[in-house]
């Protein structure tokens, strides 16, 4: 018993997390409806009050960057060694743990939704403004928000030789009673809130594509949890095998896969509609970037609009940023602050941009050449396995949506428990096995909790309440954003270049 205290107190955030992850499984069983009510009112409130004040964030940490990407601070080092890992797999890393699965969950439906239903009024064609909305919404600014708590976390710990810990990274914050140690426990009870969501959500459309191949009606518990199953299996073997021999590989193989499954589509359709749509999107995203990001006169799309979108989408960035950040941070070491900065901005956003308008663009033509509009697309689970159906071998090419979208899920896990054990082991960059494991199991059982529990109890819809709890466990970290940029930029003009 004394060694149990004993180990306990040199691991009071991984024991207190684990407790409270415990606790709130129970009460969401017990008290589900007024979880769900709870949780209903609390993300609305977020997204209506402070949401004005996420697009001026978002705006700001754009800008942030780019400040410091092209100032004299661009040229600091993350360490004086080469980069552990070559340009290609650092990309296919950060794309795996930052976007994953999400762009082929939304890979026609958004683009289909934003076609049909226009949300601002500019003098383009809607093809483009629908791409363009999609281009924002995914785009520079989703990535700023990971990219400022990665340039952040790499410098305390690749030049203040700091640990991974948000509370070693925030210089003057950690005068604050209780303040470094509440971050702490924040992000790691955020992490696993996201991705229960995105498990979740992941593997609800794989059953849907499994469903769609066989015939059988989707929503099945069994095959979900199944899923749920191998890939906690699989990410707890990539996270076990470490950074170099797991989770590069499998987010190389996502990369790979991706652009054949792209490149397959772009050539079966109109390669200068599509290549027209893409630059054409691109230059009015980046002309229309900052009244687009405020919201200003006819860019905006109304508050309805803002609070079930664009609100929504960042605040599930912001919620992912720290987790994501500090992966970011981990991988880079080896390069400047300049490199990262633009590598995490530009290259990611520029080839979601580019997906998005091979499969938006094919998806319109559907659209266009369909006598009467059914909501064929409208479904988050199964449009992009409808979307295959229309094209050649189908068969083939859904098999590797699916097998894909396995693999963009354990990449994001993986992810996941190598940081949620970098905490758990006092911020060290390689930590213990053990925590890996545990960490896996914590995940699995929490997501099939979940899982369950929504299956029990479908009319409370548990799943959507998960993701719109990441809405108010944003909110902190929002705040936070703010003073860290303040506190960072003032750390290094206090020290010499």
């Amino acid at each position: 018993m004394r060694n149990f205290k004993n180990y306990i107190a040199k691991n009071p955030l991984f024991y207190l997390s684990t407790v409270i992850l415990v606790a709130f499984s129970f009460f969401i069983f017990f008290f589900t409806k007024y979880f769900y009510a709870l949780i209903e009112k609390g993300s609305i409130w977020v997204r209506e009050i402070f949401g004005g004040f996420y697009l001026w964030l978002g705006l700001i940490c754009v800008l942030f960057l780019l400040f410091i990407a092209f100032s004299k601070f661009g040229k600091i080092r993350l360490g004086n060694s080469p980069p552990e890992f070559n340009r290609l797999s650092w990309i296919a890393m950060l794309y795996s743990a930052g976007m994953g699965a999400g762009i082929l969950l939304r890979a026609v439906q958004e683009p289909v939704f934003m076609y049909l239903n226009t949300p601002i009024s500019t003098s383009g064609s809607n093809e483009v403004i629908a791409l363009e909305y999609t281009f924002y919404q995914w785009g520079f600014t989703a990535w700023a928000f990971y990219g400022v708590f990665a340039i952040v976390i790499g410098y305390s710990i690749f030049v203040e030789k700091t640990d991974v810990r948000l509370s070693s990274g925030l210089g003057a914050f950690r005068k604050i009673k209780f303040l470094p140690q509440i971050t702490d426990l924040l992000t790691i009870l955020t992490t696993v809130f996201g991705l229960v969501a995105a498990v979740g959500l992941g593997t609800t459309q794989i059953e849907g594509g499994i469903s769609h191949l066989s015939g059988n009606s989707p929503g099945n518990l069994m095959p979900i949890m199944g899923m749920v199953f191998l890939i906690c299996l699989l990410a707890f073997v990539s996270a076990y095998a470490g950074v170099q021999k797991g989770i590069r590989i499998i987010s190389n193989w996502n990369i790979y896969v991706t652009v054949v499954l792209m490149i397959f589509v772009l050539f079966l359709n109109d390669f200068s509609t599509i290549l027209s749509n893409f630059l054409t999107s691109l230059y009015r995203y980046v002309v229309d970037f900052i009244p687009l990001s405020l919201a200003w006169g006819e860019y905006n799309p109304g508050k309805q609009f803002l609070t079930n979108w664009t609100y929504y989408y960042w605040a599930f960035w912001l919620a992912w940023a720290p987790f994501t950040g500090i992966f970011i941070a981990r991988i880079s070491k080896g390069r400047s602050l300049r490199e990262m900065i633009l590598g995490v901005l530009l290259i990611p956003s520029l080839g979601s941009f580019f997906w998005f308008s091979v499969f938006g663009t094919s998806a319109f033509q559907i659209v266009d050449g369909l006598e009467t509009y059914n909501g064929e697309f409208g479904n988050v689970f199964t449009s992009m396995f409808v979307f295959f159906a229309n094209l050649p071998f189908s068969q083939l090419t859904n098999i590797a949506v699916i097998l894909l979208l396995i693999s963009f899920l354990v990449t994001s896990v993986d992810s996941a428990i190598f940081v949620l054990s970098m905490f758990s082991d006092k911020g060290k960059e390689e930590p213990k096995k053990k925590f890996r494991l545990i960490w896996a199991i914590l995940i699995l059982f929490f997501s099939e909790a979940i899982i369950v529990l929504g299956n029990i109890k479908p009319e409370s819809d548990v799943l959507s309440a998960m993701q719109k709890f990441l809405i108010i466990s944003s909110l902190p970290f929002a705040l936070f954003t703010g003073g860290m940029l303040i506190l960072f930029l003032f750390n290094l003009y206090q020290k010499p270049q």
